[in-house]
């Protein structure tokens, strides 16, 4: 009988012990939880992109890797080829290579031409 005892009295203790590191854990994968949701909707909105065929050369510059002489080329780009009819055409412009074109899509556009 105390042998029994003694062993209940062993798993009782090692469960005392062993309940807070659980609690511990538990509270940790619900902060976890908390830093792996979405932010919310204000704070993803996303930016207006540029639109290739109107934007003015101050405009152009303010996409990363941009200056003054990279719009410029854009500029007479559209103007010589009746406009960009799709972003990826901005890899024909002297400058502009597939690395900074990846960086420039999400930011800019060519809306549809309306008659």
């Amino acid at each position: 009988m105390r042998t029994t005892i003694a062993t209940v009295l062993a798993i009782c203790g090692a469960i005392l012990f062993t309940a807070p590191s659980i609690a511990n854990a538990a509270e940790t994968i619900a902060d976890k939880d908390t830093a792996l949701q979405a932010p919310p909707a204000s704070q993803t909105a996303a930016k207006p992109t540029i639109n290739l065929n109107t934007a003015t050369a101050d405009q152009l510059e303010t996409l990363p890797g941009i200056g003054q002489k990279t719009a410029e080329r854009i500029i007479e780009y559209r103007t010589k080829n009746g406009g960009f009819k799709r972003i990826e055409d901005l890899m024909n412009v002297k400058g502009i290579g597939e690395k900074s074109f990846l960086k420039l899509k999400p930011l800019v556009s060519v809306p549809p031409k309306t008659d």
